[in-house]
């Protein structure tokens, strides 16, 4: 027999997405929204003109709509969690050679 509590995902099982779906679907969805902009900033983004950005952002609550479905069985968000720690890690290395930069040329 097929035990679906098994089979979730962490966040879906952290959510309760089998107890309270409704609630729990809509966590999951904020938490995939969230993580997906992060990520998106921290790797993708440009400076763009305010509609373009809400044009963008709108087109990742849509697309997000979609991923939400997928992660209560799959590690949609754990994969965004990863994704954000090391764009996170990069750009503090970023930062840093930068700034050894412009030291050494001091």
């Amino acid at each position: 027999m097929l035990n679906v509590i098994e089979r979730l995902s962490f966040f879906a099982s952290l959510y309760q997405v089998h107890t309270n779906p409704k609630q729990g679907m809509w966590l999951l969805y904020i938490t995939v929204l969230i993580l997906s902009a992060i990520v998106y900033r921290l790797g993708f983004a440009k400076k763009l003109p305010l509609l373009k950005n809400v044009i963008i952002y709108a087109l990742l609550a849509l697309g997000c709509t979609i991923l939400t479905f997928f992660a209560v069985f799959l590690p949609v968000a754990e994969g965004l969690v990863i994704a954000a720690l090391i764009l996170i890690i990069y750009k503090v290395r970023l930062h840093q050679s930068k700034k050894q930069e412009i030291k050494a040329s001091e």
